[in-house]
């Protein structure tokens, strides 16, 4: 599967209700505590957490970590 149709339904940028789907329905307690300890990388804005879509691929695909390029 290539990483550009995964979760080809979502938008580029998810939140937590999103990513607790995309990770096979995790408890909300698991989702923020990933976040928190940047398992998966993210953007705080205010009280919200951020998520690119891409960041959530690269964790479930085992990378280190989520690297993003704005080139």
């Amino acid at each position: 599967m290539k990483k550009q149709s995964m979760f080809e339904n979502y938008p580029d940028v998810v939140e937590v209700e999103d990513l607790r789907k995309m990770l096979g329905g995790i408890s909300k307690r698991l989702a923020y505590k990933l976040l928190a300890e940047q398992e998966i990388r993210s953007v705080r804005v205010g009280r919200a957490y951020k998520i690119p879509k891409i960041c959530v691929i690269e964790y479930l695909l085992g990378e280190e970590m989520c690297h993003i390029s704005f080139s």
